[in-house]
């Protein structure tokens, strides 16, 4: 199965995003990229790829222990976004968010994935905390930097991320343009639990 690690925002704070970035899907070019879903909106902290019934149960013991010795729930808050070139564009943490912790955090899982023998010894995290709200379709797309630029004035609610989820991603079978992965939580640790 293919899976990650993940935090998600609670849906109060998916829906003061969503509100906000409708906007974003009317500006010229808007088109030529696919939209995720706000159900689908998330933070990424470590991406391990296929890994075997037998491996995802020592994965999902081991970021039991990563969540168990966390300092509790994480204060975040949305605002903001950037890009990744013009391949994706996402929206960010607030400058209040302890980045620290969440990049104390991602690198927790991800050691959690090289001791599982999920990733390879050598990996090292390369996380940036970011909600992904859409991808190029194709090369040639519409310049992102003012998707960007729209995103500046967005700040959100503060919140807690309360769990630490180990998630499965489902890519979709359908055929049908523009359909996105489904995500299933397949392991929920409490932050300082």
């Amino acid at each position: 199965m293919r899976l990650f690690a993940a935090l998600w925002p609670p849906a109060e704070a998916v829906a003061e995003l969503a509100r906000f970035t409708r906007q974003l899907t009317r500006l010229p070019g808007a088109g030529d990229l696919r939209w995720t879903t706000p159900e689908s909106w998330h933070f990424t902290l470590s991406f391990y790829g296929e890994v075997p019934e037998k491996q995802a149960d020592d994965l999902g013991t081991r970021l039991a222990r990563v969540a168990h010795r966390a300092h509790g729930p994480l204060p975040m808050r949305l605002a903001a976004g950037g890009r990744f070139g013009d391949r994706a564009l996402w929206a960010g943490v607030h400058q209040d968010t302890d980045r620290a912790a969440l990049t104390r955090l991602a690198a927790a899982t991800t050691a959690a994935g090289r001791r599982a023998g999920v990733l390879p010894a050598d990996a090292h995290p390369s996380f940036r905390a970011h909600l992904t709200l859409a991808r190029a379709r194709n090369r040639g797309t519409p310049d992102l930097r003012p998707y960007v630029a729209q995103l500046e004035p967005f700040t959100g609610s503060s919140w807690s991320a309360q769990d630490l989820l180990l998630v499965r991603s489902e890519p979709p079978t359908s055929g049908v343009p523009g359909e996105q992965p489904r995500y299933q939580p397949v392991g929920r640790w409490p932050l300082g639990g």
